[in-house]
């Protein structure tokens, strides 16, 4: 859809589906929790609250109460950045928003009281005897720091690919969990550094400002970088999903997310030259990959709901309108301008997720309940589309 012309026009409208379902009013359909979900959510806010009586203490022992405050305050900005970043990439078909906060909570507590209390263990089994403290304070970022921490927060996403298969439809989906993790834990990093970084600071604040920068302001997408990378990996598994594919899918990402962290880690003091060199075009090469991944997302939705439009369902015009970026920015003006941006918006968002219903059937996956869900799906948006074009 690329003109402004009023959307659909009258003769492009489809007749009555064999079900004649299509115009009958209905409430949104109920999208009620599986046990299984609920018991991944509950089984969470446990694990939260239990890693919180572990790293609030950790972070005030280390910081003191001024620097907690401050490091809190100043990490929030990274955090922003990359939260925001997430909800771009998370546009096209977005997860659910209990699910984004169970793996931000993941990252932020319990891949951090996971990585306190493993620490010592690696480095007891590990770390080289007899070295120096400058060697072991290299072997503690440059290999324990890469191993331990991407398992702690990779464990999280093994679990939402697990435990929440319905809403892991694909690499994209991978991407947006593993960077919402990540985002939490270097937000508990961050608060840890930058707070550290105050109390050491005696009065001046030049230190803390340079920590800020490196971390907060040229640095906040490293380790999105890193567990988002594991999280394409596992999504692609997630295409056909299986217990065992998504294993060993899990195993193969975790190998580039700890080389990525251990190239970051050993910047030393070429740490300019690295990140110029090596980090710089590596965040470029995601973003292009973010982007290619995008895209095929929309190939995708627009194939399915092709599928329904050969079916009677929807108009080709319809398809190109709900399934492509400009057809969507079209889509959206048009109805704006009638002041029914909301209802486009949810019709736009009910398709997406018929599309995707579908392609977890056609895939093998999830096929308890897939005609019921079908048709709430269908009913919703005949529905919306009503309320949309209504004179």
């Amino acid at each position: 859809m690329t003109s402004n012309a009023p959307w659909p026009p009258p003769a492009s409208r489809p007749g009555p589906p064999p079900s004649a379902v299509w115009n009958v009013p209905v409430q949104p359909p109920h999208r009620s929790d599986t046990p299984g979900l609920r018991a991944l959510l509950l089984s969470g806010a446990v694990l939260v609250l239990a890693g919180l009586a572990l790293v609030v203490p950790f972070l005030l022992s280390s910081t003191g109460s001024g620097g907690l405050a401050i490091g809190f305050v100043l990490s929030l900005v990274p955090l922003a950045i990359v939260l925001g970043t997430v909800a771009i990439v998370d546009r096209w078909e977005p997860e659910p928003k209990r699910l984004l906060a169970f793996a931000l909570a993941w990252g932020a507590v319990v891949a951090v009281a996971t990585t306190t209390l493993a620490q010592p263990v690696f480095m007891a089994a590990f770390a080289p005897t007899g070295a120096g403290r400058d060697a072991t304070r290299e072997f503690l970022a440059t290999v324990e720091a890469p191993f331990v921490e991407e398992l702690s927060k990779g464990i999280g996403l093994l679990v939402l690919f697990l435990a929440a298969r319905k809403y892991f439809d694909g690499p994209v989906d991978g991407v947006v969990y593993g960077m919402t993790i990540a985002a939490g834990f270097a937000f508990t990093e961050n608060i840890l550094y930058f707070g550290r970084a105050f109390a050491e600071s005696q009065g001046s604040p030049a230190g803390l400002v340079v920590v800020f920068m490196l971390r907060g302001i040229l640095s906040p997408f490293a380790h999105a970088m890193f567990t988002g990378t594991l999280g394409a990996i596992v999504g692609f598994a997630a295409r056909r999903w299986n217990a065992g594919s998504g294993l060993v899918a899990f195993l193969v990402g975790l190998v580039p997310a700890m080389l990525l962290h251990h190239l970051w880690n050993s910047a030393g003091s070429s740490f300019f030259l690295v990140y110029a060199a090596v980090q710089v075009p590596l965040f470029c090469v995601a973003i292009g990959g973010v982007y290619l991944l995008r895209r095929a997302d929309a190939r995708l939705t627009h194939r399915r709901l092709s599928e329904y439009a050969r079916a009677g369902w929807f108009t080709a015009l319809e398809v190109d309108m709900l399934a492509t970026p400009r057809g969507r920015s079209a889509g959206l003006r048009w109805a704006a301008s009638r002041g029914r941006a909301s209802a486009m918006r949810q019709f736009i968002r009910v398709a997406t997720e018929l599309a995707y219903t579908r392609q977890r059937a056609v895939s093998g996956r999830d096929l308890a309940g897939y005609l019921v869900a079908e048709q709430e799906l269908l009913r919703e948006a005949g529905r919306l589309r009503d309320v949309v074009v209504a004179p």
